[in-house]
């Protein structure tokens, strides 16, 4: 059995989740985008630091090596990277009123259907359910659906991102969460 654990990232875990990150979206996005919308994807996806800073975003291990990484936000942006200026929204979240934001979902393609993500998703929505959100939203990639189909969450909005000249295909999705146990 695989000796998997789950912390906070850190600055210092910057790197190994970039290059997470980058294999992620360049192979696991394969079947569903064609290889414009993958290079294309780059500009949307990826590292956000505000989440590692904001102490919510998770890192996955597995016998020593990174397998992925993910994590949630008290913050208005619903996706996008550290580059990625029009997407970012810095506004904190309402949480009676508001979803948290599931948000960079990455599993290292060498420990793809091992758990990792499930595992992510598990901490984040424990974590913002303890911070007092009832419901949890994502913009999902097509790779990504079925994982979080399969989790509970439901689709809410098809949307395309044009990134030049090419669309990427995204989907909103959103799931209730269960407060904490007493």
């Amino acid at each position: 059995m695989s000796d998997l654990s789950c912390r906070l990232a850190t600055f210092d875990d910057l790197a190994a989740m970039r290059g997470v990150m980058t294999r992620a979206i360049d192979e696991l996005q394969q079947g569903f985008l064609d290889p414009a919308q993958v290079a294309a994807s780059h500009a949307i996806m990826g590292l956000d630091r505000q989440l590692v800073e904001d102490g919510t975003y998770f890192l996955v291990e597995i016998d020593g090596c990174v397998a992925g990484c993910g994590g949630w936000s008290r913050r208005a942006t619903l996706y996008g990277n550290d580059a990625s200026a029009g997407l970012r929204e810095p506004r904190l979240l309402d949480p009676a009123h508001e979803a948290a934001r599931v948000r960079a979902m990455y599993t290292h393609p060498d420990f793809t259907r091992r758990g990792v993500g499930r595992h992510i998703l598990a901490a984040a929505e424990t974590a913002a359910a303890a911070a007092g959100f009832r419901a949890a939203e994502l913009m999902a990639t097509m790779a990504g659906e079925p994982l979080y189909r399969a989790c509970g969450y439901r689709p809410k909005e098809a949307v395309i991102d044009r990134v030049g000249s090419v669309d990427i295909p995204l989907l909103r999705m959103v799931k209730p969460l269960s407060p904490p146990a007493p």
